[in-house]
């Protein structure tokens, strides 16, 4: 399950977290985004994170202060920092290990 974020909740859903958060810059018009949701949610249920959607339309100010120029954009965020990220549409595989998650 996911939770939506804004400019408002963006610092105590992420931010503030004391367990990682899987973060997922999207938007509802982005066709890759729709495409790897799936796999980003089954990678925070595997991988024990929370995970938080970032509409990058509707919050276009988060997105700038991370400078998150495309979507779609995976962000791994622990202790309150940008941990590690990964760009487009990858299969499961690919998203772990540019998040640092593989086994």
């Amino acid at each position: 399950m996911s939770v939506s974020a804004t400019a408002r909740t963006f610092d105590s859903e992420v931010l503030a977290s004391e367990e990682p958060v899987l973060v997922d810059f999207w938007a509802p018009w982005c066709s890759p985004c729709r495409a790897v949701a799936p796999v980003v949610e089954r990678l925070a249920q595997q991988h024990d994170l929370k995970l938080v959607k970032v509409n990058y339309d509707e919050e276009p100010e988060i997105a700038e202060r991370f400078g998150i120029m495309a979507i779609p954009n995976i962000v791994l965020f622990r202790n309150g920092e940008p941990a590690a990220q990964a760009l487009g549409a990858q299969p499961q595989q690919a998203l772990e290990i540019a998040l640092g998650l593989s086994r």
